[in-house]
């Protein structure tokens, strides 16, 4: 792998995205994207008495699913790295102890589960490994209770804010594969506007967000093939 640019790694022989997985709850089951889901709950709880334990559960069963799609057994996976929006990453971290898998906790916000297959991609390009399971999770009422204000409080949310999805996703990234391919991978710089309405982190983010995507493309020299 080499760096080109200011921020961006090129891969030499790119690692693949052999397989994905994902399960999401009721509110995402009711968009357009429905269809593409391994699963789709019913119940925010799944059968738990916590938030946070259905959201450990949730990651739980989507690497799970994710494992068994691939063909793959867990021997054959060398690494996991995942992440999800508690403190201390308990939900990731919790969910997945029973794998038995070398385990990096990240945690990026919405960037979870990018920073988790950049992180997987340069591992396994660099010879470290041949498979690794990125995944990230969140829960709405959970990260409600971490950011904002805990649901039992009753507190009115402006109906400009934004809604954290509930669930999860996992993709296995390997030596070997027909692709799709990981062949470029831009970290992102830390991008503050002052933004503090805790009610829309979408504009505290984007910033950053544009000036990763700018980065990229005049790293790889392909702005210009997009105007």
């Amino acid at each position: 792998m080499q760096k080109i640019g200011n921020q961006t790694i090129k891969f030499d022989t790119p690692p693949t995205i052999l397989q994905t997985a994902s399960i999401v709850g009721p509110k995402e089951a009711d968009g357009p994207l429905a269809k593409y889901f391994d699963n789709c709950l019913e119940d925010e709880f799944w059968g738990e008495n916590s938030w946070e334990k259905a959201e450990s559960k949730i990651i739980k069963e989507t690497v799970n699913t994710l494992i068994s799609k691939s063909g793959l057994s867990s021997e054959n996976i060398d690494y996991c790295f995942a992440g999800d929006l508690l403190n201390q990453c308990i939900s990731s971290s919790f969910g997945l102890r029973e794998l038995n898998i070398p385990f990096f906790g990240i945690f990026g916000a919405c960037s979870t589960f990018v920073e988790a297959l950049m992180l997987g991609a340069i591992f396994i390009e660099g010879g470290a490994g041949q498979n690794a399971i990125c995944a990230a999770s969140s829960h709405f009422c959970s990260a409600e209770k971490q950011f904002r204000f805990p649901l039992e409080l009753g507190n009115q949310r402006p109906q400009s804010s934004q809604w954290t999805v509930t669930g999860s996703g996992a993709a296995i990234v390997s030596k070997d594969g027909a692709g799709p391919y990981i062949t470029n991978i831009t970290p992102g710089k830390i991008v503050d506007m002052g933004i503090k309405d805790a009610n829309n982190m979408g504009a505290a983010m984007a910033p950053a967000a544009l000036d990763t995507l700018l980065t990229h493309f005049k790293d790889t020299r392909t702005l210009s093939k997009l105007l």
